[in-house]
């Protein structure tokens, strides 16, 4: 029935066609002299600008087809631009050496790539491959030669050894029907795009899948993580059929998106949108969100030389809320880093960055970006329902450490209103759960915040010591193995001591599959991307509490994810 090949699922949907790899132009540095040094460094720096404007229409143009948090990748592009041990290498090339800027340019990228691809750690061995695709940008408009764009010459499933977050924002979905990968994991950014770009893939699929001759006929299935090499015609028939049968089923469960998600028994859950901006609350509420469970707020520091003033901040707080009518408005302080750099933050480097300064850790460090931070949440609160979430809580200090610092801006924020301007508002406060410790000291947690949000792509990663964006390893990166459950479970019980609830905003809150595990689990918010909400609302109405805690028991009691996701997949 043809060959299948077996990888990560990373975009739900079956597509068909002919296999199709991406067509770059190579570039080839020009042999011989520079000019004056003068006129190379004016060449190089144009180049800089020119591709620093590209970007920025790229990183536009992701946010607008996928929404902020995607497009933030395409910051750290940029950032290359400006990264002074890149560029001082280069100049002085050019400079001292003699160099034409095109070679000294290619020599500096070269050395810093071939560096970073040298180390065992997974995110800097990507950072070079970002590197080189940002490079050639570059070296390109020194050669003034064509910017390589990777291109399909005819329709079809995309086959590629990896694809760059800047390969698959351009990607266009009347060319490109299926996404299959030999490396990356189901939650890389290439992966992250494809899902909110609507393309389905499957990643991780290894080597064999290079072989395959051009114009092979193959078909993947983005939910099961199979790829189909040469499939005989009725199995291409079934699979389309399948696929149009998906679309329909959709359609009629979007019709309902907006009415609440009840279960059987009468139990209402929240259902709510992760959005990274202002702009996507209006599409989120009219998917049927109930509000919005996860408010990135990165997006007001990204791409920019200076950090957004309070005033900026609360604007862009304001906006949102006022697009909700009432509905919950759940925001994130900010969750940057070493691993998500902004330009207006200056940070030494860090070996290992998801283990580093990051998340409320940053907060508490630099006390004057989160005080201007919560006093603009302060003033929005008092006119508007506002929840606010601190990032990457690890330890009970420093909980009781943030919630002085939102006291301080309380205080601060009330100082200005006039006397008698009216009551204190009432803000719920709550965390992030996606360290393991903040799961096992959730009783402690919860007496000094209102509810929990997990967050399971950080949590699994963290539980199952599995950088997620590692094929090798993506099969323990899974947020349905017993032992997240379990942390899951650990969260509710703590919870429920001191009667919080709790939320849950990774990935695995938009699978509907996972819906009833989470709901017999204790779970009682859902936050996700804006397309998942139809099915996941379907899926909340579909069962019933006792039933859900039934499937729930279940699954702790598996010993694999494996054994979980068959359990969930049987009739």
């Amino acid at each position: 029935r043809g060959e299948v090949l077996r990888g990560y699922a990373a975009s739900p949907g079956i597509a068909v066609g002919p296999s199709r790899r991406f067509h770059t132009p190579a570039l080839d540095v020009p042999e011989g002299e520079g000019k004056e040094p003068a006129i190379e460094l004016a060449a190089l720096g144009s180049a800089l600008r020119e591709t620093a404007d590209a970007i920025a229409g790229q990183r536009d143009g992701v946010a607008a087809r996928a929404g902020e948090h995607e497009a933030s990748i395409f910051d750290a592009h940029l950032l290359f631009l400006r990264d002074e041990a890149l560029l001082g290498p280069a100049r002085a090339a050019i400079g001292d050496d003699g160099l034409t800027a095109a070679r000294a340019w290619r020599d500096a990228v070269d050395e810093m790539a071939a560096t970073w691809a040298s180390l065992e750690d997974e995110y800097m061995q990507a950072r070079a491959v970002d590197l080189r695709s940002v490079g050639d940008q570059v070296l390109a408009r020194i050669i003034d030669a064509p910017v390589p764009a990777p291109r399909l010459e005819a329709p079809g499933i995309l086959v590629a050894a990896d694809l760059t977050p800047a390969d698959t924002a351009g990607l266009d979905p009347e060319m490109v029907r299926g996404i299959a990968t030999a490396h990356g994991g189901p939650t890389s950014h290439a992966a992250v795009l494809a899902r909110a770009l609507g393309i389905p893939a499957v990643v991780g699929i290894g080597s064999r899948l290079l072989e395959l001759a051009e114009g092979s006929m193959t078909a993947i299935d983005g939910e099961a993580g199979e790829v189909r090499i040469d499939p005989p015609a009725d199995v291409v028939a079934g699979l389309e059929d399948e696929a149009r049968a998906r679309e329909e089923r959709l359609a009629t469960l979007r019709d309902r998106a907006t009415e609440p998600a009840v279960t059987l028994d009468g139990v209402a859950v929240e259902v709510a949108a992760n959005v990274g901006g202002p702009d996507e609350v209006e599409a989120a509420v009219g998917a049927g969100a109930d509000g919005i469970g996860l408010f990135r707020t990165e997006f007001l520091f990204m791409d920019r030389a200076e950090l957004p003033d309070e005033r900026e901040q609360e604007a862009a707080y304001r906006a949102a809320a006022e697009a909700l009518e009432g509905r919950p408005l759940l925001v994130r302080t900010l969750d940057a880093g070493a691993d998500k750099p902004i330009a207006g933050l200056e940070q030494e480097p860090e070996t290992n960055p998801f283990l580093g300064m990051r998340g409320i850790r940053l907060g508490l460090e630099r006390p004057e970006l989160l005080g201007a931070q919560l006093r603009a949440l302060c003033r929005v609160a008092a006119d508007h329902r506002l929840r606010i979430m601190f990032p990457m809580v690890a330890t009970t200090d420093e909980l009781a450490a943030a919630r002085v610092a939102l006291e301080e801006a309380r205080a601060q924020v009330g100082d200005e209103r006039a006397p008698g301007g009216g009551a204190e508002p009432v803000i719920e406060v709550g965390i992030m759960v996606e360290v393991p410790s903040a799961a096992l000291m959730a009783s402690t947690l919860a007496g000094d915040c209102d509810f929990f949000s997990i967050g399971t792509n950080d949590l699994t990663q963290y539980a199952m010591a599995a950088d997620r964006g590692n094929e090798h390893v993506a099969d323990l990166n899974d947020p349905l193995h017993p032992a997240v459950l379990r942390l899951i479970a650990i969260t509710v019980e703590g919870a429920a001591t001191r009667d919080r609830w709790v939320g849950v905003c990774g990935e695995l809150a938009g699978d509907e599959l996972a819906a009833p595990v989470l709901l017999g689990l204790g779970v009682r918010e859902l936050s996700m991307a804006a397309p998942a909400i139809a099915a996941v609302k379907h899926a909340v109405r579909s069962t019933s509490l006792d039933d859900a805690r039934a499937l729930a028991s279940s699954a702790l009691a598996c010993a694999t994810a494996a054994e979980v996701r068959a359990m969930l997949a049987s009739p």
